[in-house]
């Protein structure tokens, strides 16, 4: 077939510098190739906020306190996600320094490791030649590339919620086969267990709907019965309760918060942040997995796969086969697709899980076209390679030429000048990433207007911070300060070297700053030095409000 010869030159080509794709160990080789390409660049720009520097911060914490049972944000417990990222953020900062590559290196692997375990399902159980085709799809769509140089949860569970898929799928086909299913079966618990760990209940709900919805079609209703099986049911409970346990054993409102408000009141309340229309993701899949979705439009055409999966069925094997495999895939993008759909709060990282049928389909578009004597595929492939490759750098370039907001210039100045005992505190904001660039340890107080009745209405920081400060009330009194309190702790004779971080724009609401100099500033962002002692401007005035 001609498609073996276009669709394969890529591979032909990493053959010829000596890797060869065709043993039992190219996934070895899969898995080097898409980390070195995935890692090179997540260096070379600090943690983005507020997410990096929220979900890097918070592994930080873990690390630099101790304590790897309770996520804490500003050392309060902080319950938004399950622990599995920090974690393993945790033992990546631990390892490789506290600096953004290591931030990331969670991400990266996730990524490296989803494109590793599509390829071994699709080695397994579509012809070799398609599967490095669709991996290569996958591995440079600058979709995927984003992901894996962005850390948070999102690039983890999607892999996660991947890998429960593929197992789940290759125990039915196991199963069909009279074969023993147990490992399979055993693997996509434990998937979704660690899934569970990593974001909650989409680990499970999402590769579930997706098995689910594959099987229902086909009228599979033993093969549903037997992925429900009861040794995995109780092994996924062994990995995922003792956690939760703890923490509702340690905090009564845990499970409330966590599963009440954190999933179901999220998903369903359209209050959150982000609101967009329910086809938020068609353009904007499309967009960020250019150039490669261009050739989606195929599929429309009167002899495109898409017509090619509603005729009957032929009773020739390997047809069969790609019938089913392709009715997994649609199963697959519609169910994450449809599903994050629902919400009015949607973010563009939760769909990462779509991306693997995404780039099956995009191959099959390119195969359509050989069957029907296009010339020119393999050129084409090779171009649309080309193209997403210079997209994903000129990204990475992009952050370079217009950096965003980072607290790093202000640390490099608070590392070298702060002392031991000295005191720092936050005005009106929190600078997520502030405390693992400077190491400090130290509790830090964080000023606003903590009493505002509509701070409830907002899903931000404040909101993050006063939640937390509900699990340990004593502890979110001593680091959640009103500014009337700041005034009169900076009053006193006897006050600590104090270190604000704040919006030099707002930095007139705080009548303490009235006179001080910044000692550095950093894209709209300022830190102000007071002495050990030192008389502020507004002591003995009736304070004013910090803004809202």
């Amino acid at each position: 077939m001609r498609f073996r010869a276009a669709g394969c030159r890529l591979v032909d080509g990493v053959q010829r510098v000596g890797i060869d794709l065709s043993t039992r160990r190219s996934w070895v080789w899969v898995f080097v190739l898409s980390f070195i390409w995935l890692a090179t660049t997540t260096w070379m720009y600090p943690l983005l906020l507020p997410d990096e520097g929220r979900y890097v911060g918070v592994a930080w914490h873990m690390l630099a306190s101790g304590d790897y049972l309770t996520p804490r944000l500003d050392g309060l417990p902080f319950f938004h996600k399950p622990p599995l990222f920090y974690w393993l953020t945790a033992a990546s900062l631990h390892v490789f320094g506290d600096n953004a590559w290591a931030g990331r290196l969670c991400s990266v692997l996730a990524a490296a490791v989803l494109v590793t375990l599509f390829y071994v399902f699709l080695r397994r159980y579509a012809r070799r030649r398609a599967a490095g085709l669709a991996v290569v799809i996958l591995a440079v769509q600058p979709f995927l590339f984003g992901a894996a140089h962005y850390a948070n949860l999102d690039m983890l569970v999607a892999t996660l919620m991947s890998l429960t898929i593929m197992v789940g799928a290759d125990a039915v086909f196991r199963h069909d086969q009279i074969l023993d299913d147990r490992a399979s079966l055993t693997g996509m618990y434990v998937a979704a267990a660690a899934g569970f760990l990593a974001k909650g209940l989409i680990g499970v709900v999402l590769p579930g709907g997706v098995l689910f919805f594959w099987l229902l079609a086909r009228r599979r209703f033993d093969a549903i019965l037997r992925l429900l099986w009861w040794p995995g049911i109780v092994l996924f409970l062994v990995l995922t309760l003792p956690w939760m346990v703890i923490m509702q054993v340690r905090h009564p409102d845990f499970f409330h918060y966590y599963i009440v408000v954190q999933h179901f009141q999220r998903f369903l309340d359209p209050g959150f942040n982000n609101p967009h229309p329910f086809w938020f993701y068609v353009p904007v899949v499309l967009v960020l997995t250019l150039p490669w979705s261009i050739q989606l439009w195929r599929w429309c055409q009167p002899q495109g796969p898409l017509n090619a999966a509603f005729v009957p069925p032929v009773h020739r094997l390997e047809q069969v086969d790609r019938r089913v495999l392709r009715g997994l895939m649609l199963s697959w993008l519609l169910v994450v697709l449809v599903f994050f759909s629902i919400p009015t709060s949607k973010l563009v990282g939760y769909v990462i899980a779509m991306l693997p049928p995404l780039a099956w389909f995009i191959q099959e578009a390119f195969e359509q076209r050989q069957e029907r004597g296009a010339a020119g595929v393999g050129r084409s492939i090779a171009r649309h390679v080309v193209i997403a490759v210079v997209i994903c750098w000129l990204a990475v370039a992009a952050l370079l030429v217009f950096p965003q907001r980072s607290t790093k210039p202000l640390a490099q100045v608070l590392a070298a000048q702060a002392r031991a005992g000295d005191q720092l505190v936050m005005l009106d904001q929190y600078a997520y990433d502030l405390p693992m660039y400077v190491d400090w340890r130290a509790p830090i107080a964080v000023v606003s207007n903590w009493d505002d009745p509509d701070l409830k209405q907002a899903d931000d920081w404040r909101l993050e911070l006063y939640d937390a400060a509900q699990f340990e009330p004593g502890l979110g009194h001593q680091l959640l300060w009103l500014p009337a309190r700041l005034r009169s702790f900076l009053c006193a004779p006897d006050h600590p070297t104090t270190w604000l971080v704040g919006y030099l724009d707002e930095a007139h609401r705080f009548p303490v700053l009235a006179g001080l100099d910044p000692q550095a500033s950093a894209r709209k962002m300022g830190l102000w030095r007071v002495a050990a002692g030192q008389t502020v401007s507004g002591c003995g005035e009736t304070p004013r409000s910090a803004p809202e």
